[in-house]
């Protein structure tokens, strides 16, 4: 089957509103029926900053990159993503068809 798989980039402390980021995208991808999503830490990254974080000892909590992302419909994801812009989020997404199916 094709699908498409969308994945966004942040960090763990960013928030929109009184919400941790990560956890309201689960809500607004569940909110409009999109089947399931996943949430990666990384060990290690940098963004568009150029600030390298990694996971060690003295790691300040929340700097860590995350990784969101979802396999679902091409119509899912145009909704998707629509509702997203209108909260202006800023924050970086790829975007790519795949195939999916279960064996």
């Amino acid at each position: 089957m094709q699908a498409i798989y969308l994945k966004f980039y942040l960090t763990e402390k960013q928030k929109h509103g009184d919400h941790i980021l990560y956890e309201w995208l689960l809500d607004q991808a569940k909110r409009i029926g999109i089947p399931g999503g996943s949430v990666f830490r990384s060990i290690a990254g940098y963004g568009r900053h150029g600030s390298l974080h990694a996971e060690t000892f003295i790691e300040l909590a929340g700097e860590l990159p995350i990784q969101v992302e979802f396999i679902l419909e091409q119509q899912q994801s145009e909704e998707f993503l629509a509702t997203l812009r209108a909260y202006e989020l800023n924050i970086r997404f790829v975007s790519y068809p795949v195939n999916t199916g279960v064996v």
